[in-house]
């Protein structure tokens, strides 16, 4: 008989399989990144058809195959129900989605990712954060969690730590002002936006969404992040295009 797991995770990814069925990603606590099959998930009786819609966060009980998981039975705490009225929230939910699914592996340790994604998806039901502010924050993260992101707290030539400085996009590198050769091919950055991209860096992902930036220091740390994403990020996302194509 095969075994049973249980994980706590979230579907990233759902798509029908034949007439009745799904295959979804979980974004999972123990597992890493995990693909499943739930079998009659589409039917209108099934206990897994809301299960198993992306966004659905919880435990999932799975039959764990010699090549894939079977969806047993899930438990879910949060079906983040409120984006089906937001259509703006639900298209950044779709994009961090796509954007962790990118970025995360399976059986690979993926706890903060996990952490970071729920509390996206939360930030983004809260009026307090602005969503391109909470955007650029959750990239800025993702690429800090996986290692791809560049040293923001010194100087790459001199070592010391920085306050103002200029981010140099070919050589993906901060400098002080005393260290930059090239100002006019540089990105100056700010006191403020210095420490903004390091406080995301450094802090614990519970205490991420819980500041505001004037609208200088956030078209600095955006121009940052979104270099840094053409770098670390080899594709487009459907969900980026549509966020683009609506201004959103």
């Amino acid at each position: 008989m095969a075994q049973i797991i249980t994980v706590l995770g979230m579907v990233i990814a759902s798509q029908p399989i034949g007439e009745y069925d799904r295959r979804i990603v979980i974004l999972t606590r123990e597992k890493g990144k995990v693909t499943a099959f739930a079998k009659g998930a589409r039917r209108q009786n099934s206990s897994l058809l809301a299960a198993t819609n992306s966004f659905a966060f919880g435990k999932f009980f799975l039959y764990e195959g010699r090549s894939s998981y079977t969806v047993h039975q899930a438990e879910i705490q949060n079906y983040f129900s409120e984006f089906r009225t937001n259509l703006k929230a639900v298209w950044y939910g779709m994009y961090f989605l796509e954007v962790a699914d990118y970025f995360t592996k399976e059986n690979n340790d993926e706890k903060e990712m996990l952490k970071l994604l729920y509390q996206t998806m939360r930030a983004l039901l809260s009026p307090s954060v602005d969503n391109e502010l909470i955007r650029y924050i959750f990239e800025f993260k993702s690429m800090v969690i996986n290692g791809e992101y560049p040293n923001i707290f010194e100087c790459s030539k001199c070592g010391e730590a920085v306050k103002s400085a200029f981010f140099e996009p070919e050589k993906f590198q901060v400098t002080c002002k005393n260290c930059t050769e090239d100002v006019k091919r540089n990105y100056e950055l700010s006191q403020s936006a210095v420490y903004t991209l390091q406080y995301i860096a450094g802090t614990s992902v519970e205490k991420l969404y819980t500041f505001t930036v004037s609208p200088d220091v956030f078209l600095q740390i955006k121009k940052v992040i979104e270099i840094c994403g053409k770098k670390v990020i080899d594709r487009k996302f459907k969900s980026e295009e549509f966020l683009q194509n609506n201004n959103f």
